[in-house]
Formats: C-alpha cells, structure tokens, sequence
C-alpha cells in the first residue's frame, strides 16, 4: 500500500551528482515505437544498463515481458538487476520517473507528477502510472506525494542540490501541461514543491527535432553548484545559432546563489543528424548522465566532435571516469541517454 501524502515544508531536489545507488531504465518492445529499430536500440540500452552495472549500481527494468530484458542482460549479476512487469508506452524514463525530494530529516520523498507526453503529443497513460505501480510493488523507499494535477518531466529540471533549480520557459509555460498557471505561479509552485529558494528560467535554446519544447537536459546542465555545461553553436549558418547564442547570454548573466558568474563550459553541437524522412534529429552532447563514480556521455559517432566532448567532461570531472556510450540509434526516436534513465536514491532493493 502506498503511504499517507505528506506535508509539504523544508525539502530539497538533491543533485544528480549525488550518492544514489540506484537506476531506472525502460525497455524498447516491439509495442513501442522502436518496433523497425529494435535490435538495434536494445543493443543500446544493453551497453547503458552494463556500464552502469560495472559502475556498482542497480539497474531497474520495467516492461511488459520482462522475458525479453532477461535474456538480453544474461550473465549480469542478480542482484544488480531488477525487473518489473508493467506495461509502457515508449522508454523516457527520465520523464515519467518519479522524483526523489528530500525533506529536512533526510527522509526521502516521492514525488509523483503527471506525466503527459510532452504536452499531449503521444500516448502517455500507461507511462504516468509507473511511479504509482513502483510504490504499491514495494520497489521504492519514501513517503509518496501525489502530484498529479501538475505535469512535469525530470528531464525539464536542473537542481544543484543547494536550492538553485534551472529551466526553461518554453517547456513549463507550454499550455498543453499548465496553461491554466502563469509563469509566477509556476515558480511559486516549484519553490515549494522542489524545496527550492530560486528558480532560473532560461528563455532561449531550442534543439531541431526536439518534442520536450526544449528540455533543459538537452541545453545546459549544473554540473556543480558554480558550473553549466550548455550547448554552444559556433555555425553562424546554422539554424540553431541566433536561439542558442541568446541562451548563452542568458546564461552569463546568471549569477550563483552567492551573487558570482557561472563558471559556463560550452560543449560542441554534433554535425547535423538527419531521420530517413530528412527531417534534422535533436543530437545533443549535453544529455549525459552523471552518477557518484562516472559519467555516461552520449556520442554519435563522429570522431572529431566525439573527442571533443569526452575531453571536455574530462576536465570539467577530473575525479569520474566518461564512458562513451554511441547513441546513433536513441537519436532517431528523438531523444538520448539522459532522457533513457532516472536515477533512484529511493530504490527499496
């Protein structure tokens, strides 16, 4: 059974840079629309969930034959891996996973928020039960808050840990998740909810082919509480140039809680990736995942800009190790490693 809703006071939105032990993964059916891909995006997960595995952490699977992540992941220790039977619309789990606050106890709170499909694009109900589904199975450790009147995405939040959440304009004030909330009461809503003291909206940055309307984990990232990484695009004959230089205005104008400039580290774009129907895909080098020992960074095949980034991550993590995971084939359903996995401090295993 799930326990009682609690009271909303003192919490915080831990940093994904903090201890977790724990990570919540999807997996790609043929009842997804990775069905003309499969092998090749299972292969994919496969590496991701194997790295995290070689990192020490837990991976947990949800999916409706769980048969099929079993024999993919054989030879994977048993008690590192988790599965779940439960049916899913598509493989975000970034974005439908649930949230894990901390209130002022160190007690873990489990934020459950609605959930969907970016503003009603694509069929999300059974993707916005999972969280629930997670807490009745015993699989999470916490007090469950539902907040479903509100839709929020995991991967539309930044948070250093110490109060500061960064976002983007264009996703929370899209009218087909809370159009009926201006934007001071969106910012309100977040404070207290997210435990937060300040909320940093950034107002620019798009990534063609991008369905989250600009997911921050797409565009610039807190990687400590003085750092962002953020996509930089240098081509003034790129579509992308005049949106993301505002950005990074934006971003220098920024200022830490203790009133500094952010430390700004601009990543490479990747060379222009394109579906078979031409249409330009949303390949960002800023979707990386951060856990308490590694980096995951998504890379696209392409030599020079790959190195590039990887080089990058390594100064701005000396103390991590940057595993390369080549996500060519998660770009073509539009989103990358970041957007695959959400990490659980709550797990209950």
């Amino acid at each position: 059974m799930m326990s009682k809703t609690c009271n909303i006071w003192a919490r915080r939105l831990p940093a994904e840079w903090e201890c977790y032990d724990a990570v919540l993964m999807a997996w790609p059916h043929a009842g997804t629309d990775w069905a003309y891909m499969l092998d090749d995006v299972q292969e994919t997960v496969t590496e991701i969930v194997k790295t995290l595995v070689g990192d020490g952490l837990k991976v947990v699977i949800v999916a409706p034959d769980v048969d099929e992540p079993r024999r993919a992941l054989t030879g994977l220790p048993e008690d590192k891996v988790f599965y779940m039977t439960v049916e899913t619309n598509d493989t975000w789990a970034r974005d439908f996973g649930v949230i894990t606050c901390e209130d002022s106890h160190g007690r873990q709170v489990l934020l459950d928020f609605k959930f969907n499909g970016w503003g009603l694009k694509f069929a999300a109900d059974k993707d916005n039960l999972i969280t629930s589904k997670m807490v009745e199975a015993g699989l999470l450790q916490g007090e469950y808050e539902n907040q479903l009147g509100f839709a929020l995405e995991g991967g539309s939040i930044e948070s250093d840990g110490k109060g500061t959440i960064l976002t983007t304009s264009e996703c929370l004030l899209s009218k087909n998740r809370n159009g009926n909330m201006s934007r001071d009461e969106i910012d309100y809503y977040l404070k207290l909810t997210l435990g937060a003291a300040r909320i940093l909206w950034l107002d620019y940055g798009y990534l063609a082919g991008d369905d989250t309307d600009s997911h921050i984990d797409t565009l610039a990232r807190l990687v400590n509480d003085h750092t962002i990484v953020y996509v930089k695009c240098d081509d003034e004959t790129d579509e992308h140039y005049e949106q993301l230089s505002k950005m990074e205005e934006q971003l220098m104008a920024m200022t830490t809680v203790d009133g500094l400039p952010y430390n700004l580290i601009g990543l490479p774009m990747p060379y222009p990736i394109y579906d078979a129907e031409g249409e330009r895909l949303p390949a960002t080098y800023a979707n990386f995942l951060i856990t308490p020992t590694s980096v995951l960074l998504p890379v696209y095949g392409q030599e020079q800009k790959d190195k590039l980034a990887e080089q990058m991550m390594k100064i701005v993590y000396p103390d991590r190790e940057i595993h390369c995971i080549n996500c060519v084939s998660l770009i073509q359903q539009h989103g990358s490693l970041h957007c695959m996995t959400m990490q659980l401090p709550c797990f209950n295993l």
